[in-house]
């Protein structure tokens, strides 16, 4: 039984340290993340996200054209 406790201490102190490691370098990750969001992603995002709205914008003034195109409205 003692073989076993000291394999469960042994192997419990194993997993221990690699989440302790794994928070460290979270840790130091996690600002070079937040740097690339803001730096890449968000500009990105945005301009891609300008550009869909001038799309369909478009897209609805043409759609608006053709509707007044084949559904003339009647006189009052």
């Amino acid at each position: 039984m003692n073989d076993f406790n000291r394999n469960v201490e042994d192997a419990s102190a194993r997993v221990s340290k690699t989440v302790a490691e794994a928070a460290e370098r979270i840790e130091k990750e996690i600002p070079e993340l937040i740097r690339y969001l803001n730096d890449e992603v968000v500009p990105a995002v945005r301009q891609h996200s300008t550009k869909a709205l001038r799309t369909a914008a478009q897209k609805m003034a043409e759609l608006a054209d053709y509707m007044e195109r084949h559904h003339p409205t009647p006189p009052k």
